[in-house]
């Protein structure tokens, strides 16, 4: 694990992880609905390469978690949730809804949270 140098880095850190999690899982609003979903909803449409290209994002945040110091059990729960988004992502057409529903990044950025008591 990489030390962290300051509380300011560890901050900056969390809310990049944050950012990312939320332009991916729900940065917009079906309208007249509250039901938000983000860029995966368009990226998953690109066949194999789009679900690649989420996983990797997905598996990012759970590296950044791990440099924050996140126990191994909580990685190993966050990296859980990026194999289902993942398995059930790929299935074609019904995988790009179960994405918007599951939100995956957002899901771990709470264990993230709780983890530090934010």
């Amino acid at each position: 694990m990489v030390s962290l140098t300051s509380t300011h880095e560890a901050g900056a850190r969390l809310r990049r992880i944050r950012q990312i999690a939320w332009v991916v899982d729900a940065a917009f609003v079906f309208p007249g609905t509250n039901f938000r979903f983000g860029l995966n909803s368009l990226i998953g449409l690109l066949p194999v390469g789009g679900d690649t290209v989420l996983a990797l994002i997905s598996l990012f945040i759970v590296y950044e978690a791990h440099l924050l110091g996140v126990p191994r059990a909580k990685l190993m729960q966050m990296l859980g949730n990026v194999l289902v988004e993942v398995v059930g992502g790929s299935v074609p057409i019904l995988g790009d809804l179960f994405d918007v529903a599951l939100k995956a990044n957002m899901r771990n950025v709470k264990i993230i949270e709780a983890h530090f008591g934010v």
